[in-house]
This record gives C-alpha cells, sequence and structure tokens, in this order.
C-alpha cells in the first residue's frame, strides 16, 4: 500500500521506525516515534495546553542511557531538549528537528544530614526532595508546588520560600553531573569544570544533559509560615498594604501578595472551590513570636482566613495551592523595579473583583534581600523589586483569546513600574536569552557554549547560542 501525503510528510520531519528501533536497542530505558503506541503519552508536557511534537522521545533509566541517546542524536543530525516534568514547554518553539530527552523516570534523590547535601537525579521533583531532607531538620531551597522538577527550576535560578535570606537555588549547588555534546559523563563543580559549572547555575539547559545534582541544605527545621485570605473585593487596600509592609520586613520574611479565583474542580481545595480570594502568603525564618510580631500590621486588616504558623519545610509546598496535578494552562511573567499605590489600583481594575477576569492566578513576588546581592553562578541575582506571574485555566481555544487579552491589559497596567532582566523561569514564551542576563554575563555564556557545544546540540528552552 503506498503512504499517504501525511505519512510522507512525517516522514520527512520525523526519525524512520528502524532507526528509533536501533536506539531503543542501545538503552535501558524507552524511545518512541510518532508511529509507536504510547507517543502520545510520551510527548506530553506539564501543561496540557501544549502540543508537543519532537522527531523522537527517549525515557532514559541512567546516566548510561542519557550519554547512549545523546551520541545517537548527533548520528541522525537532530538536536537535544531536555525536560524532567515539562514545565514552561513553550520557549521550546518548534521540536521537530530535535530528540526530546525526559529523564521523569531518574528520580533519586539522597540526603547526606552530616554534609548537608542532597544529590538529586535529573527527573527528581522537589516532592522527591523536601520530604527526606526535613526529616533530618533541613530544608532545600525548592519550588512552590510538590511537582516541580528540582533540575529545570535550578538551573534557570530558582525563587523558594527561603530566597530573600538565602538567595537563589542556583546558588546552593554544589556539584552537577552531565552528559556533554560528545556524549561523555562529567562532573562539574567550583574546582572541575568551573566555567561550565559558573553557566549552568542559571544559564538554563543549553549545555549538556544534566543527570545529578548536588544541592546545599539549610537548617530550618520549622518555619513560620501561612496565609491570609481576603474578599476579592478588598484586594486593593489589602496589596497596598502589603507593599508597604514589605519595604519593613527582614531578609528572614518572604512574602507574595496575590489575586486567586480557585476554579469549582475536584483538583481544588474543598473549602475554597469556586471562590476568589485576595491572598498574602509568607514565610518567617525565626520563632513564632517575632513572626507574629511581624505580620502583626497585616492581620490588624482582619482576614476572612488565617492559616499562620510553625510548620515543617514539607508544608511549604502546598502553600502556594498550585495544581496537584498537570493542567492545560497560559501564563506570563515579568519583573517590576517598583510598586506603587497607583500600579496596584490599575491592576485592580483590570482583574479585580467585578472584571470577570479569566485568570486563576496574579502575583507580586517580593525580591531583595540576598535576591539581589550577586551571586556566583551566571544568574547570580534578580535585579528588580517584585517579580510577577499571572495564569489561567486553558478549557477551549476560546479561552486563550480571552487569557491572553488580559494578561496583555495587565502589562500594560503594570507598565509605569516594569522594569530589570526577564526572569527565565516565568517567562513562557520564545524571547532573547540576552535580555535575561547582564552583557558581560552573557558573553561569558556564548563563550562557554561555544567550548562545550560548539555545534549547538542543545536547546535550552530559552536558547543560547555560541
Amino acid at each position: 500500500m503506498d503512504p499517504t501525503q501525511e505519512e510522507l510528510e512525517m516522514e520527512t520531519t520525523t526519525t524512520s521506525a528502524a532507526r528509533i528501533e536501533a536506539l531503543r536497542e542501545a538503552i535501558d530505558g524507552d524511545a518512541y516515534g510518532p508511529r509507536d503506541p504510547g507517543w502520545d503519552d510520551a510527548r506530553g508536557a506539564w501543561n496540557l495546553a501544549v502540543d508537543q511534537r519532537p522527531a523522537a522521545v527517549v525515557l532514559p533509566e541512567g546516566a548510561g542511557d542519557v550519554a547512549a541517546a545523546v551520541r545517537w542524536a548527533r548520528d541522525e543530525g537532530l538536536r537535544v531538549a531536555v525536560q524532567g516534568t515539562g514545565h514552561n514547554p513553550i520557549p521550546y518553539g518548534d521540536l521537530s528537528a530535535l530528540l526530546l530527552i525526559k529523564t521523569g523516570r531518574m528520580r533519586g534523590a539522597e540526603i547526606d544530614p552530616q554534609e548537608r547535601i542532597a544529590r538529586v537525579e535529573a527527573g527528581a521533583q522537589w516532592g522527591d526532595v523536601v520530604p527526606r531532607a526535613a526529616e533530618h531538620g533541613l530544608a532545600a531551597l525548592s519550588g512552590s508546588s510538590h511537582d516541580v522538577g528540582v533540575v529545570g527550576y535550578t538551573l534557570g535560578g530558582g525563587v523558594s520560600w527561603l530566597a530573600r535570606k538565602h538567595g537563589l537555588s542556583a546558588e546552593s549547588v554544589r556539584a552537577i553531573e552531565l552528559v556533554t555534546a560528545d556524549g561523555r559523563q562529567v562532573r562539574a563543580t567550583q574546582f572541575e569544570e568551573p566555567e561550565l559549572f559558573w553557566a549552568l547555575r542559571g544559564g538554563g539547559g543549553n549545555f549538556g544533559v544534566v543527570t545529578a545534582i548536588e544541592l546545599e541544605l539549610y537548617e530550618e527545621p520549622e518555619i513560620y509560615a501561612g496565609a491570609l485570605l481576603f474578599p476579592p473585593e478588598r484586594a486593593g487596600e489589602v496589596l497596598r498594604a502589603w507593599r508597604t509592609w514589605a519595604d519593613t520586613v527582614p531578609d528572614e520574611v518572604t512574602s507574595i501578595g496575590r489575586y486567586i479565583r480557585v476554579p469549582d474542580l475536584e483538583i481544588a481545595p474543598e473549602p475554597l472551590r469556586g471562590q476568589s480570594f485576595a491572598v498574602i502568603e509568607a514565610t518567617f525564618l525565626g520563632p513564632e513570636g517575632e513572626g507574629a510580631e511581624l505580620l502583626a500590621p497585616l492581620r490588624a486588616l482582619g482576614p476572612a482566613m488565617d492559616t499562620f504558623g510553625m510548620v515543617g519545610p514539607e508544608a511549604l509546598l502546598a502553600l502556594h495551592m498550585d495544581p496537584p496535578e498537570p493542567v492545560p494552562g497560559l501564563g506570563a511573567g515579568g519583573m517590576l523595579v517598583d510598586l506603587t499605590d497607583e500600579v496596584i489600583d490599575a491592576v485592580d481594575a483590570t482583574i479585580g473583583a467585578g472584571t470577570s477576569s479569566p485568570l486563576l492566578t496574579f502575583e507580586f513576588r517580593h525580591l531583595g534581600g540576598a535576591l539581589a546581592r550577586r551571586g556566583s553562578g551566571a544568574l547570580g541575582s534578580l535585579d528588580g523589586a517584585f517579580l510577577t506571574y499571572g495564569a489561567g485555566l486553558v478549557t477551549g481555544p476560546e479561552v486563550v483569546a480571552a487569557i491572553t487579552e488580559r494578561l496583555g491589559a495587565v502589562h500594560d497596567a503594570l507598565a509605569p513600574v516594569a522594569g530589570g532582566r526577564p526572569y527565565m523561569n516565568f517567562t513562557e514564551e520564545e524571547a532573547d536569552a540576552s535580555a535575561m542576563f547582564e552583557p558581560a554575563a552573557y558573553e561569558r555564556l556564548r563563550s562557554v557554549k561555544a567550548a562545550v557545544d560548539p555545534d549547538g546540540l542543545f536547546r535550552g528552552n530559552h536558547e543560547i547560542t555560541a
């Protein structure tokens, strides 16, 4: 039977079944092409609204599989992209000429309590790491959800609930194991491959396939943390008060002011389901009495719900109330050099009570502290005062336009205080990576790329070229 036109077109942009079978035989894990059963599951991203169509997908079982897959891709003339969980996939763009290595089966996590180090495999999520570290009274600079991938989050910087005290997650890295463009397995530290080590800490997935990472842990057995929830019509008042309060707190406090509209879905917490709130979330690295004293001006506003108390580090994975499983969404983030009352009022008029906003969340993350002090990695610090992020749930094609319009309107409302370098992990569209780094750092990143990947085999979701 002659092939259909669709099959002929597919053959020109993907890899033949026989060549994928050769890859499959060379590894312990699995490999998939577009005609294989299980292809749709294998190629999927965490964001279910994104339709990824790579040339082939590999699900490695370990570093040896990753090395074999990289060598195979070079021989096939394909580039390589890597995903752990598949968060923030849109910036990759067209994947049709790429091998997608998905490291989700590599989820080992080992804690060394004496050295205060976690050794984490490439596909591990924070839910694999944080509870194990907490058993020893230790905390990691983790993401805001249990299913955020440790490696991707950290390579892009990583802003945790401990960030204003301890800095970016990338600055906590002590060693990185990776496969290079020629298929070698190497270890990068401050003393071994130091330029590569520098580039990986904030430069994203542009320099190799990370197979394991070692992270410093911090002695934070208990943290004063929680949320204050207010009726949505009080959002402007509450956010103005939070903004004033944020100027007064020590580096031990990390906080977020946000709008949330909790969907009326089973995945949402039942007490909040179907409701909207203005929310202040915060952590304090200190005793409860001092935390309560710091929080007093915000408590005086009279929240409808107050969840603050002393908790272990594992509780922080649920504090932000992120979706507990993959969802279809559309989001955007940005950096602000300030946040004024006038801008807060403009945002409230755009997405606050009575606006029929389709956004499920819009937040302001307070930066500064250790995040503003230059570190030793490629990113090192964030140069803004507040980081923003907003997103909506894509329930159908017609919703995309509404979410896009509202995100654009918020962008316009924020224009008077917008500025600073974009933050890689919150930039969910294709963007110029050079804008994300200081000029000298970006040129140094390009030099490292030229040294370790001169042919441009690896494609990070925010690409850096030699």
